[in-house]
């Protein structure tokens, strides 16, 4: 064999080695969310659902926002414009976290309609805009 096709040879395991171990990485983990509507499907279809570790992505409904202190506890709604869960959440929320922004929550929803999340994450305006001056 040449050492030309050699080269070519050892290239091309290797290129496909590389390929394939990136494919099998990002299939292990890439993690897709549902909205609302395709959690409350889910629930209809297999009702065992309840409980199990899901991520879930939606808008906060405006006024739903409700923050303990104490228990650095804050409750709100979530919606995709077709269904709403109310959500649970302890810890500290990003400073982005407001009325309206479309949030990613992850956790578990519970039989009594309520998701307990465990991460909380909003998402941060694409464009950011000066403050007029006065």
């Amino acid at each position: 064999m040449k050492p030309r096709t050699k080269f070519i040879a050892g290239a091309i395991l290797v290129a496909g080695t590389v390929g394939f171990l990136m494919t099998s990485g990002i299939k292990e983990t890439g993690v897709y969310f549902l909205t609302p509507s395709e959690l409350a499907s889910k629930i209809e279809t297999d009702p065992t659902f309840y409980d199990v570790g899901v991520k879930m992505g939606a808008r906060v409904v405006t006024g739903t926002i409700e923050r303990d202190v104490a228990s650095q506890t804050i409750t709100f709604e979530v919606t995709d414009g077709q269904q709403t869960y109310p959500v649970v959440y302890r810890g500290l929320a990003p400073d982005t976290f407001t009325d309206d922004v479309d949030v990613v929550v992850e956790g578990r929803l519970m039989a009594d309609g309520t998701f307990h999340a465990t991460s909380l994450l909003a998402k941060c305006g694409s464009r950011y805009e000066s403050v007029p001056s006065a």
